[in-house]
């Protein structure tokens, strides 16, 4: 390892740990973290490149060829189909009681995400997502969210009983891989 590898690990822990502590809705924490290193890059990628040549989504290629470059990868996902009993409607259903039964009454087999999803547990998972990255931000550490990823880590059951997920690759290099990918 080197020096911008180690830093990468502490970097890595700190933003699951900004992720993991980000409010949540009712104070109900549903989000899986994996943090990702090493060989498990690769069957991350793997994962990707699979779910995109069945799909026919050519940009799961590219980024999976970023992780492939990367140095490592959080992974969060969240449990949307875990409603927080307040009876909003945001996910489209009279009740959170409805939406449970829709979810339970889907075949979803195939799919990249499970739903129907609580929106406020998706707002949890998106203000998890953006916790990490300020973390990763304020440590000048290259990064990206994809959705990619997260379907990647779902595929490869990483993420529990998550129905929707994201990862946010990580490199320490004098260039980011990221965005400029020309």
């Amino acid at each position: 390892m080197n020096v911008e590898q180690d830093a990468t690990g502490y970097v890595l822990s700190l933003m699951a740990l900004s992720a993991r502590t980000a409010p949540k809705g009712k104070g109900m924490d549903s989000l899986a973290i994996s943090g990702v290193r090493g060989n498990d890059l690769h069957r991350l990628a793997e994962a990707m490149r699979e779910f995109g040549q069945e799909y026919d989504l050519g940009f799961f290629q590219r980024d999976a060829g970023n992780i492939e470059a990367a140095d490592a990868c959080l992974l969060i996902g969240a449990r949307g189909n875990e409603p927080v009993g307040v009876n909003c409607q945001g996910c489209g259903h009279p009740s959170c009681q409805a939406m449970a039964e829709e979810y339970r009454s889907r075949d979803i087999a195939g799919m990249p995400f499970r739903g129907p999803n609580c929106v406020v547990k998706m707002a949890d998972l998106g203000i998890a997502i953006g916790s990490a990255v300020k973390t990763a931000s304020m440590l000048n550490m290259d990064n990206r969210v994809m959705y990619s990823a997260g379907v990647g880590g779902l595929r490869l059951g990483w993420l529990g009983e998550s129905t929707v997920a994201y990862g946010i690759p990580l490199k320490g290099a004098g260039k980011n891989i990221f965005f400029d990918r020309g």
